[in-house]
């Protein structure tokens, strides 16, 4: 039988894109295999240049270490930078996000492709080949791809294309799919995810998807990727408060804290605007865990605009921060804007936001140590202290010493928090 590997870079619509491909190749009679694969693909990503970076290091990683492999290079930096791709000896394909849904049938028939489709203007949403299952405990389902939003700083857009929705009742019969084949929670991804619907003949939105998932109870548990912050409104926020199914989980990026950052930036909130909206919610759903991302260093930050992001996350009630240094990225209205700072310049303001995000996760976890909750046990043990791990609805991980069959379930744990290892642990009410 033929092996194949999968390798991928990037947000969590790439991993279930990558889910996908690997699925449909090993229903087809594959193997997922490390040991000399015919094929290695690789799913890249460009959205920095750290993840530039990154995806061309493991480009030369694989073709070094496979050299009588077939190297199939896809995602973002494969859309944005084909030209550049085509170049590295040893790469056999290119292929970018229109044409990535084809990569199976193309293993399939020996087919190689190397022509790009810079096809950003397509209004139809394109399925990946099969419902990504897999060793995954909460499985993603990308419901939504492309962005309209083209923030100066960003390379998606081009890269993605326009926004575009897959059809309600399609994701319904994904999710009843995965609950019948013993999943628990999907967590719903898209590049725009806030925008699902809007694009669809038969107009609707995220909140009536979440509503019917709720009314339906067509699942276990559902969790929101991330979503902009002029996107949530108070019937979203209701069907999360009072849903047993929707989790009390929610990412809303920030990107700056600073309003004419903000502005420069092409977001279309002010610094006040998010201040508002992130009191309301914790006000409204106290236990809720809420996570954001922040830039560092977009061109002409000053310190004192810098210190307006730190503030305002310091006095916020956030549970965690992604924090990304800006990077140019060729094609974006931001591209030919003058860089100020140095490098270890940059380093240190991100370094001290990592640190008050990690104090941020810390004192939020902290605060349900001592409490019963419900935990979904992942299916696989933690790798190191071969504990059972799992999570709450509001995104907490909890290590568990359990037995097997407690794998893929939910259970009702006491919580405590270990200072020692600075762990959340669990164990059977």
């Amino acid at each position: 039988m033929p092996n194949f590997i999968i390798k991928t870079l990037g947000c969590k619509v790439n991993q279930f894109e990558s889910e996908g491909i690997s699925n449909y190749l090993i229903q087809n009679g594959w193997n997922l295999s490390e040991t000399k694969p015919d094929v290695c693909i690789i799913n890249t990503c460009t959205v920095t240049g750290n993840a530039t970076n990154q995806s061309k290091s493991l480009i030369n990683k694989i073709i070094k270490n496979h050299k009588a492999s077939r190297v199939i290079v896809t995602g973002c930096y494969a859309q944005a930078e084909s030209d550049e791709i085509k170049e590295i000896s040893g790469v056999t394909d290119v292929i970018g996000h229109f044409d990535k849904q084809q990569i199976p049938d193309l293993i399939l028939k020996s087919i190689e492709h190397t022509d790009i489709t810079n096809d950003t203007e397509n209004k139809f949403f394109k399925e990946m080949p099969a419902a990504s299952y897999g060793s995954r405990t909460r499985p993603f389902l990308k419901i939504q791809d492309g962005c309209d939003s083209f923030c100066t700083y960003c390379i998606v857009p081009y890269a993605r294309g326009r926004s575009r929705s897959m059809s309600f009742n399609k994701v319904i019969k994904t999710i009843k799919d995965y609950k019948q084949n013993g999943y628990l929670e999907t967590v719903i991804s898209g590049i725009h995810v806030g925008k699902y619907g809007y694009d669809l003949e038969s107009k609707t939105n995220l909140t009536d998807l979440l509503e019917t998932i709720t009314d339906k109870r067509l699942i276990d548990r559902v969790r929101l990727g991330s979503i902009e912050p002029t996107e949530i409104d108070n019937r979203l926020l209701e069907i999360v408060k009072n849903s047993d199914i929707v989790c009390k989980h929610i990412h809303i990026p920030l990107q700056s804290g600073d309003s004419g950052i903000l502005k420069q930036m092409g977001r279309p909130y002010d610094r006040e605007f998010y201040k508002d909206l992130i009191l309301k919610i914790k006000d409204l759903i106290p236990d809720i865990s809420i996570g954001t991302d922040i830039m560092v260093g977009f061109p002409g930050e000053s310190e004192s605009e810098y210190q307006n992001s730190y503030d305002l996350i310091n006095e916020l009630p956030i549970s965690y921060i992604h924090v990304f240094p800006f990077s140019k990225r060729k094609g974006t209205k931001a591209y030919d804007l003058e860089d100020n700072l140095s490098k270890n310049e940059l380093k240190l303001r991100c370094d001290k936001l990592r640190s008050l995000g990690q104090d941020k996760k810390t004192d939020f976890i902290k605060n349900f140590s001592k409490r019963s909750m419900d935990v979904l046990i992942e299916r696989k043990r933690n790798s190191k202290t071969g504990l059972l791990k799992g999570i709450t609805s509001n995104y907490i991980n909890i290590h568990f010493d359990g037995d097997d069959k407690y794998r893929n379930s939910i259970q009702r744990l006491n919580l405590a928090y270990n200072e020692k290892k600075m762990v959340m642990e669990g164990v059977l009410v």
